[in-house]
């Protein structure tokens, strides 16, 4: 039996949309970097882009499960003494929603060149409306 893998040009990439609204981060980011990666697909190769791209509609309607709505805090660190920056997971929630989902996505792809190219198929956005209705995206079951 032999064995096929799967090339760039021979993927037909879908558009999934995914509405975040009451879900738990955690569980939200997995299925999503799944997706990216292709690992939902019978022809998965770990090391070709056979992933499909990611809509998220509602990111700031996102949960947290415990006390880390309270508790979670990124660091932003620029090299310099003195300049380590601590912002809350309420701060993003309210300024830059997208951050929190894309930083959670990140963390749990492979640190690679791939893993950049299948980070810019995932689109964020805070509200209900988003511009890629002409992709004719389907429901993702998260």
């Amino acid at each position: 039996m032999k064995t096929t893998l799967a090339k760039k040009e021979t993927t037909n990439p879908t558009w999934y949309v995914v509405d975040a609204t009451d879900m738990v981060l955690g569980r939200l980011a997995v299925k999503i970097a799944n997706v990216l990666r292709g690992r939902h697909k019978p022809t998965y190769t770990p090391h070709e882009d056979t992933g499909d791209f990611v809509i998220v509609t509602n990111a700031n309607k996102i949960k947290v499960t415990g006390k880390k709505a309270e508790d979670k805090s990124y660091m932003f660190y620029t090299g310099y003494f003195g300049n380590e920056k601590h912002r809350s997971f309420g701060h993003f929630l309210e300024k830059n929603p997208a951050f929190i989902i894309e930083h959670a996505v990140k963390g749990m792809l492979p640190r690679n060149r791939l893993s950049r190219a299948m980070l810019k198929k995932l689109k964020i956005y805070a509200d209900d409306k988003h511009p890629h209705e002409a992709q004719e995206p389907i429901p993702f079951k998260a």
